[in-house]
């Protein structure tokens, strides 16, 4: 059978291109009875009859081939504008989101809220399963407190990433830390034994510069040493080299320059000195006293400051990470509440603000359980230092 070319259709009496009509096997020549355009009309005033008899109204009937080029229509706002300002949805054949971005967002948000409460709820239940009345309940649970710090309020849901379980509710920067020491137990253990000096970061101090301080004094007495004859032309290159770029300027807020943050590097083999694993990139300093403490990675060196440069934080870290710290005891009517520090206390009996002296006995109690752990080696030890 010849292909036709044209055809006359039934409703608008015009005589257009094959190309112009749907497939229909039922006719003859194998198009419809009827244009695209005539077939559009007849299928919106179908659906709007039926729309009618449901007592529901419908948007009038348009074309989608009445938008130019480089345009598409937004049913939302019931404008036409540029693609640009329509998302990415690959899930559609044109590859665009239905509605233009800002009523995307509109329609997103009024359904977020429809179906979930709120847009908290619906993240809560996105990423964690969790309803919002669930976390205010762990949250009341913890006496509104981080169960890490002691210090700030409850406020991120923190959770496994291995396993995806949940733990507990953090603080912003208690759940920033341990994300930037992987939930890595020991990384944390080494942290915190870092702070105290009693890693072998501090022997290999005392081995290089006699001294635990590192100082600027230290390290040019090392330098001299290890390079006799060429200490100073180093130093000057090195220097140079740095000109006022920011190591160059540690100077002025630590007592270092640039040549000894070299040295400081050659000594650690440019290492992280609590994970050995990074590079020494990041001078590590006290910021009460500005002693400088060691070069450390930026992991390290910005979970260290999340969780306060405080041990005792780190220590009660490890045990959180462990499954540890967080436990259910009885609560003496045949329930059970939380318990997460030593010695033990209800977290509902603990009024807001009252949490400082708890966090201090909880620190004394960890404390002397690492002291227990053994006596300090003669290395360490060192009260003048220390």
């Amino acid at each position: 059978m010849a292909m036709v070319q044209a055809k006359k259709c039934r409703d608008c009496g015009e005589t257009k291109p094959a190309a112009e009509f749907w497939k229909r096997k039922a006719s003859a020549d194998g198009l419809s009875l009827y244009c695209r355009a005539c077939f559009g009309i007849r299928n919106s005033a179908s659906y709007r009859d039926k729309r009618a008899a449901e007592g529901k109204s419908a948007r009038p009937y348009r074309r989608l081939r009445d938008t130019p080029d480089g345009m598409k229509y937004c049913p939302q706002c019931d404008e036409t504008k540029p693609i640009a300002e329509f998302g990415k949805n690959r899930a559609r054949s044109t590859g665009l989101t239905n509605y233009c971005r800002p009523c995307h967002s509109r329609v997103s948000d009024e359904a977020k809220r429809r179906l979930y409460g709120s847009q908290r709820s619906y993240l809560l239940q996105l990423r964690y399963g969790l309803t919002e009345a669930q976390v205010d309940e762990m949250i009341a649970g913890q006496g509104g407190i981080c169960v890490l710090c002691l210090r700030d309020p409850a406020v991120h849901v923190d959770h496994d990433h291995s396993t995806g379980a949940v733990r507990s509710i953090l603080c912003f920067r208690c759940n920033g830390g341990l994300g930037q020491f992987d939930d890595n137990p020991r990384r944390l253990y080494e942290a915190a034994d870092y702070l105290e000096k009693r890693t072998w970061y501090v022997r290999l101090l005392r081995l290089e510069l006699g001294t635990a301080q590192i100082t600027s004094s230290a390290l040019r007495a090392w330098r001299e040493e290890t390079y006799p004859g060429f200490a100073n032309r180093r130093r000057a290159e090195i220097l140079l080299r740095e000109g006022l770029t920011s190591r160059g300027q540690l100077r002025l807020r630590c007592g270092l320059d640039a040549a000894d943050v070299d040295d400081l590097q050659a000594i650690q083999q440019d290492v992280c000195a609590i994970c050995v694993d990074g590079p020494a990139e990041h001078v590590d300093h006290c910021h009460e006293t500005l002693a400088v403490r060691g070069l450390l990675c930026g992991g390290c060196n910005t979970g260290m400051g999340q969780l306060r440069d405080d041990p005792a934080v780190l220590r009660r870290a490890i045990d959180y990470v462990l499954g540890l710290l967080v436990r259910e005891v009885p609560d003496g009517s045949g329930g059970t509440r939380l318990s997460f520090t030593e010695p033990d206390v209800d977290p509902a009996t603990v009024p807001q603000g009252g949490w400082e002296r708890h966090r201090l006995a909880d620190a004394a109690f960890r404390k002397e359980e690492r002291d227990r752990e053994g006596v300090r080696d003669s290395w360490i030890a060192d009260p003048v230092e220390v």
